[in-house]
């Protein structure tokens, strides 16, 4: 009888045939393994570099090696983050050796705290001792959505110097902001956005409408800003009011999430934040810049999420691609492993939510995971470029399904990411202590 479903055995076939197997996650070994890369990634200016869930030490470490192999053999530069915009510029300073001294959580509590701490020391010992250093670059809003203080407090020092006149606007910012968020400079989302929720709906509104006028303000008067500061200075304070704007709507737009009053698509505000801000350092880098993208596999995909609604927001991998064009290219990270760590919200945490693993169903057909475990590469570290993978009759690609957390989504894989990189083991970041 023959095949009634031969799209399982068309991909393990594929994918045995078309997937390099990798020596290791050792950031110190040979590179020539990684050797498939160079044409995956081509010419690009930008690549982005993923994982499908955060505090995973195995793609932390994959990460170390694809970027030190994309510094030293493809002349990239930089390292653009999920991490704060506002944040990233202390802790390029000391990744770069330009403050001497301190330790990582002196510099950065996000970063120490956040699970990016064995990567930032790497990165640290790696420009230090390699001929390939990297920059660092910030892209998102503070606290991915839980903080104001870490952009607004550098642009409270900027403006006691430029112009003292448009401080009462930011302090009134502040001062609203520390009602519901403490003061704090680290948290997130989902704690910051409930708290928000117990505001006034008079403070709520001021608070937006002070942080306009603020933002409409540097504007207005950029040519005396930029003869009192110049433009670099300028620059980097608008882009920090307008990291406040995005956070302001990002309260909103959760808090009505977590109420079951709204829809993810309004989280989309911080996508368009994250891929102004790659343009934003492209823009003001030496000709010929080239940039390592970090972030979610959510983030950097090309292809628009689809969260079941009549609107599906493009992520910044998306928005990327219709800037840039084929200069963009995503490589996907994921496992084949049966558990993951996952976040689950927690009241009681200061963070919002609490981190534990998950156990995982056995990876559903169509998608890569599946795939490789089909083809006996379930136990291997791997990497495959996506381009050519198969279709069906109608042009529409088999491989159309890959883990996100501890769930599943759907995409057309070679349309979303250019390449992907799997491993068999997933261990939680031990230094994160929720």
């Amino acid at each position: 009888m023959p095949d009634q479903h031969p799209s399982p055995r068309l991909l393990a076939d594929w994918f045995r045939a078309h997937s390099v197997q990798l020596t290791g996650l050792d950031a110190d070994e040979a590179l020539d393994d990684l050797e498939p890369l160079r044409e995956i990634v081509g010419d690009a200016r930008v690549v982005g570099l993923g994982e499908n869930a955060h505090f995973v030490e195995e793609f932390s470490h994959a990460r170390q090696r694809v970027l030190r192999f994309l510094a030293e053999r493809c002349g990239f530069t930089v390292l653009a983050f999920e991490f704060g915009f506002s944040e990233g510029f202390a802790l390029d300073r000391w990744l770069s050796g330009e403050t001497q001294g301190g330790s990582e959580a002196e510099v950065s509590r996000a970063a120490a705290e956040w699970g990016f701490a064995d990567f930032m020391d790497w990165l640290r010992r790696y420009n230090r001792s390699g001929g390939h250093p990297l920059r660092f670059a910030g892209l998102d809003i503070p606290a991915a959505g839980g903080a104001l203080r870490p952009a607004l407090d550098p642009v409270a020092d900027y403006l006691r110097e430029v112009d003292p006149d448009a401080l009462p606007l930011l302090e009134t910012a502040l001062e609203i902001s520390d009602r519901f968020l403490g003061g704090e400079k680290t948290g997130s989302g989902a704690a910051a956005a409930p708290a928000w929720g117990e505001l006034e709906p008079a403070e709520q509104n001021e608070l937006t409408a002070t942080l306009a006028r603020l933002l409409l303000r540097l504007r207005a008067v950029e040519p005396v800003h930029v003869e009192r500061g110049g433009q670099s200075a300028f620059d980097i304070a608008r882009r920090r009011v307008e990291a406040a704007c995005h956070t302001d709507y990002m309260f909103q737009a959760m808090n009505a999430l977590l109420s079951g009053r709204g829809s993810a698509a309004d989280l989309a505000v911080r996508e368009i934040y994250l891929a102004e801000s790659v343009r934003w350092h492209l823009d003001r880098s030496a000709p010929g810049t080239r940039i390592v993208l970090a972030a979610h596999n959510n983030h950097i995909q090309k292809t628009a999420v689809d969260f079941g609604g009549p609107f599906t927001p493009l992520t910044m991998g998306g928005h990327l691609r219709h800037t840039l064009g084929r200069d963009y290219r995503a490589i996907a990270l994921t496992h084949t492993a049966d558990h993951v760590p996952e976040m689950y919200p927690d009241p009681a945490r200061a963070v919002g939510f609490t981190l534990a693993d998950a156990s995982l169903d056995a990876p559903v057909p169509g998608s890569v995971e599946a795939a490789l475990i089909d083809a006996g590469l379930g136990g291997r570290i791997t990497l495959t470029g996506l381009g050519q993978s198969p279709r069906d009759a109608a042009g529409e690609p088999l491989l159309n399904r890959i883990r996100s957390q501890s769930a599943t989504v759907s995409a057309s894989l070679p349309l979303a990411f250019d390449a992907v990189l799997s491993v068999p083991t997933v261990t939680r970041v031990a230094s994160v202590p929720f």
